[in-house]
C-alpha cells in the first residue's frame, strides 16, 4: 500500500493490479474492497480459474505459486511496458540482488522501495495514515496465502513466516524472479 501510496501522488488514476488465489485470506479480500473504494482505484484483479488442493502448497509448493500467483502475474503484465513493485531488500534472502530499475524480457520492472526497511514502511504508514491489512495487527510480518503464511516473532527475518516446513521457508512465490 505504500507503493500504491506513492504512486498515486504522481498518478491518481494509475492503473493497479491485484494477484489473488483461492487460498488468500477472507480479510486480504475484504481488505482490497476496503481500500479500493477509500482510494478510488482503478484495479483489475486477476486469479487463476483453476481449482487446486489445499495440500499442493506443502507437497509442492513451486507449482502451487506457479498455478495460482506466477501464470496470473504473467497475464496481469501482459500488455504492459512497466510495472511498479513493493520489493525490498530487507524482506529476505532471496531479494538481495534486486535493482532500483531492472529490464525484464519486454518488462520494465521498478522497484522503489527497495532500500526500505520494514520500520520504514510503518513509518510511512502512520505519517500518512494508511490502514494496515488486519492480519498484522495479530502478529503477522508478511501476509501471502493463509495456508503458506504463519506468525513470526521480531527475532526472525519478515518472510520466515512464509512456506514454513516447505523447501520455500522464507523464499519467494516467484513473481519476481520470473523470467
Amino acid at each position: 500500500m505504500v507503493v500504491l501510496h506513492l504512486a498515486q501522488q504522481i498518478d491518481p488514476h494509475i492503473k493497479v493490479v491485484s494477484i489473488m488465489t483461492q487460498f488468500k485470506p477472507l480479510e486480504t479480500f475484504d481488505y482490497k474492497d476496503y481500500m479500493t473504494k477509500e482510494w478510488n482505484l482503478n484495479i483489475k484483479t486477476f486469479m487463476s480459474p483453476l481449482i487446486i488442493p489445499a495440500g499442493l502448497a506443502k507437497t509442492n509448493p513451486d507449482e502451487c505459486c506457479r498455478i495460482l500467483k506466477v501464470e496470473p502475474t504473467k497475464k496481469a503484465l501482459a500488455n504492459l511496458d512497466a510495472w511498479v513493485t513493493g520489493l525490498r531488500r530487507t524482506e529476505g534472502r532471496t531479494r538481495t540482488d534486486y535493482e532500483p530499475v531492472e529490464k525484464k524480457k519486454d518488462i520494465v520492472k521498478i522497484n522503489p522501495i527497495l532500500d526500505w526497511t520494514e520500520t520504514d514502511i510503518w513509518k510511512y504508514m502512520a505519517i500518512k495514515q494508511i490502514p494496515p491489512h488486519p492480519w498484522y495487527a495479530l502478529g503477522y510480518r508478511s501476509i501471502g496465502c493463509a495456508q503458506c503464511s504463519r506468525i513470526i516473532d521480531d527475532s526472525e527475518t519478515e518472510r520466515a513466516g512464509r512456506w514454513q516446513n516447505t523447501s520455500k521457508c522464507g523464499g519467494e512465490c516467484g513473481i519476481h524472479t520470473m523470467t
